[in-house]
């Protein structure tokens, strides 16, 4: 990590404290606290997964390939499935159709393999963007993850 830019990899660090929190909480507090963590960790990790969406989606909008026909369409698809899985699951969710257990597991999973896209966008971003991304998605990843069975 120490490739990455100072601004972006303490504010990408610190975006991790939202889940770190939940996870200790989830974890140490008082029982009656862990649905509250729960939801607020799966809260979080749906508004980090689609905002990872948009950052593909800025990625392909300032690629010259994707002037070209076809040439990012993958990307642009990519850039908006973040965005459904956490609107379907959060809707489910909602719904009791889908526990709030399952939903942190398909949120965590989603996170990291969202690596994938990150690699293949990676000779389009600068150089050190998949030392960034690799441990954000598997810190945020790995944390909402545990959360699910805590």
């Amino acid at each position: 990590m120490q490739s990455v830019p100072r601004w972006p990899r303490w504010l990408g660090l610190l975006g991790l404290v939202p889940q770190i929190a939940c996870t200790l909480i989830a974890f140490l507090a008082p029982a009656a606290w862990r649905t509250p963590a729960q939801d607020c960790a799966v809260i979080y990790a749906a508004l980090i997964f689609t905002f990872l969406g948009g950052t593909w989606w800025g990625i392909a909008a300032a690629a010259p390939a994707a002037e070209r026909r076809g040439g990012l369409a993958w990307a642009w698809i990519a850039a908006i499935v973040p965005s459904l899985i956490a609107a379907g699951g959060l809707v489910a969710h909602a719904f009791d159709w889908l526990p709030i257990e399952a939903l942190l597991v398909m949120l965590g999973a989603s996170l990291l393999m969202a690596l994938g896209v990150d690699a293949r966008l990676a000779a389009l971003t600068p150089r050190w963007w998949l030392h960034l991304r690799a441990p954000l998605s598997i810190g945020l990843g790995g944390l909402t993850l545990a959360i699910a069975f805590a």
